[in-house]
């Protein structure tokens, strides 16, 4: 009985998706180890923490999956590329210079980058892109706020940032040029053109996030709530096993979860 028992969790192990986990010792990456052993179809193949050998970790790994820091980014491409490993990011805060190199790799290894990984953020997204393309900016007035723990690094968040990039590509305004990040002093009137956004930090809180549009006698609001890291593991889990049968190209959860 003992035997056969090790026999079968043996032949799954190995229809199993061995998938590498850097940042071991984070929160986000705990929760991706235990994302990955709660999933049947995947396993921990390697982990991976700050001043080990990345090379090693990804010798003979099906993916990895990266919520680390920027300071990683440069090395994780640059191996991945090397060893052919499809790569699934969910760090946020990369510079112009890191998303060209990121994109440069997908020419040689599927990627999916996100900003989020839940499903319901990604239901933000596009419930977001359909209200901005029927509201628009001219009768409404259109914040964005988000919400995080007081250790998160970059503001505002890279969920914050991809709404504001859909709300400026559907409402036809720059980034540069129209997003105001809080206010202060007098003001003046709000510019038609105006999108503003606001960051909060403190707490525990896993992430927040509102999309408004305000108009003379009505407000309509979208709003997501995270109250776990298990949801964000659980959805680049999905992606990575997603991932596996994707030629090279970059991709995001909208085409993981088929939104697009």
């Amino acid at each position: 009985m003992t035997k056969r028992l090790d026999k079968f969790t043996f032949l799954t192990n190995l229809a199993a998706m061995h998938i590498t986990v850097t940042g071991r010792s984070g929160r986000m990456g705990q929760s991706v180890i235990a994302a990955i052993e709660a999933e049947a179809g995947a396993s921990v193949h390697s982990t991976h923490d700050s001043g080990e050998d990345l090379s090693a970790a990804l010798a003979g790994s099906e993916a990895v999956i990266d919520f680390t820091l920027p300071l990683l980014t440069d090395e994780l491409v640059e191996k991945a590329v090397a060893t052919k490993t499809p790569l699934i990011i969910g760090t946020t805060g990369h510079s112009d210079e890191q998303r060209a190199a990121i994109q440069e790799a997908s020419r040689t290894i599927p990627i999916v980058h996100a900003s989020n990984f839940s499903t319901g953020v990604n239901l933000l997204f596009h419930l977001t892109r359909k209200a901005a393309a029927i509201l628009g900016n001219e009768t409404f007035d259109i914040e964005v706020t988000e919400m995080h723990h007081r250790h998160k690094v970059d503001a505002p968040s890279g969920t914050a940032r991809t709404l504001l990039e859909i709300l400026n590509e559907e409402t036809r305004t720059s980034y540069e040029d129209d997003i105001a990040h809080g206010r202060v002093g007098l003001t003046g009137a709000r510019p038609s053109k105006e999108i503003g956004m606001h960051t909060l930090r403190g707490g525990d809180v896993v992430g927040d996030h509102t999309v408004m549009f305000a108009a003379d006698g009505e407000r309509f609001e979208l709003t997501h709530k995270a109250s776990s890291r298990m949801t964000f593991a659980s959805g680049a889990v999905r992606a990575a096993l997603w991932l596996r049968n994707q030629k090279p190209g970059l991709y995001d959860m909208q085409d993981v979860l088929g939104l697009k």
